[in-house]
């Protein structure tokens, strides 16, 4: 059998069976600095699909670079069919200020497909595209939520494309959610071409999750599998459905100025008019129950006490079969705690146990 053409990226050649860094120029500081964006591509020696995992679009969501350093570490790569093109820091700029944004502001996930020519964002997303992401078949995007706000882990894809329902469903974060593509994403640009996405979104800005971290690395593993690029796992099969599907989401926000305490904890199930959270001035003379304005699952919480009017507290998501999410969201919290085991952890938003 005549061996596997070298990977090609950035004008540099992987060879079959190998696996290489590849540092790929982006831009300079004032200093004249360059900068790079770290890019490790394994290319197995047999052939399947290309798939691009990368983190830290927004350069404060570092839980997505720990999910890429510690999906490289696993040893099932050795039989790699395929290749993984790993990209952990995307926003470099970012991810050096520990900021969500570019120097200039611009939000580099509304900046694709970019341009050789425009702002810095869309030079960027222009290097990402025709650099990196031109022969690729598969993406997963890794996110957290934005500072002060915890997301459970989740995935978030437009479930249209069957090869996207198969990744979604595969990667078994316990709540799936049908979003829209919003303009100039790298997620509307990868649907744009016809390139299965998923993104998964967990945990919070600027803090490391284990929980979050460790289903985000099971995630990229189990789909790999189901892509057939990396050997199944032996022995028993756990259940096939770990997920349920959102029918859509809705943030919660305050009705009044104040200091907020909250009461539903992350992933706990809602009913309609149920309360979340008080909010109250700071002697206690003005207070305000909010209430869920629908059924579902909470999915991500406002972690800061200190709220203004209009402010969104509360993410919830709704779903056909309520029973079924709490369910999913059950299998998942079991299945981390047998994960820890023993192992002293920091108590996680989710906890039902904790005071």
């Amino acid at each position: 059998m005549a061996a596997r053409a070298p990977f090609v990226i950035a004008d540099q050649e992987i060879r079959a069976g190998t696996r290489q860094t590849v540092e790929v120029p982006v831009a300079k500081l004032y200093t004249h600095t360059p900068l790079h964006i770290p890019v490790e591509v394994v290319h197995g020696r047999r052939s399947g699909p290309v798939l691009m995992v990368c983190g830290a679009i927004h350069g404060d969501e570092i839980n997505g670079v720990e999910i890429v350093r510690r999906v490289l570490k696993n040893s099932a790569l050795r039989h790699l069919r395929g290749t993984l093109v790993a990209v952990p820091i995307v926003n470099i700029f970012g991810f050096v200020q520990r900021t969500r944004y570019l120097p200039d502001r611009r939000d580099l996930n509304r900046c694709f497909p970019g341009t050789e020519s425009g702002s810095l964002g869309g030079r960027i997303a222009y290097l990402l595209r025709t650099q990196i992401m031109e022969n690729v078949s598969h993406i997963i995007d890794l996110h957290t939520g934005a500072i002060h706000r915890f997301n459970l882990p989740q995935i978030r894809a437009e479930l249209k494309n069957p090869e996207t329902i198969r990744m979604a469903e595969a990667f078994g974060a316990p709540i799936i959610i049908n979003a829209s593509l919003r303009e100039g994403s790298l997620r509307a640009y990868a649907d744009s071409q016809d390139i299965p996405v998923i993104t998964f979104e967990g945990g919070e800005a600027l803090r490391f999750d284990e929980v979050v971290i460790s289903s985000g690395v099971k995630g990229v593993v189990r789909v790999m599998r189901e892509l057939e690029m990396i050997p199944a796992k032996r022995g028993p099969r756990a259940p096939r459905k770990r997920s349920e599907t959102a029918a859509n989401s809705l943030w919660v926000r305050t009705d009044i100025d104040g200091i907020m305490r909250p009461v539903a904890r992350l992933g706990q199930k809602v009913r309609k008019g149920q309360k979340l959270a008080m909010v109250a001035d700071p002697f206690g003379e003005s207070e305000s129950a909010v209430l869920s304005p629908c059924s579902g699952i909470v999915i991500c919480v406002n972690n800061l006490p200190l709220v203004n009017e209009g402010e969104a507290i509360y993410h919830v998501a709704r779903f056909d079969e309520l029973n079924e999410a709490e369910k999913a969201m059950k299998y998942f919290r079991s299945s981390y705690e047998s994960d820890v085991g023993d192992e002293v952890v920091p108590v996680h938003p989710w906890d039902e146990n904790q005071k």
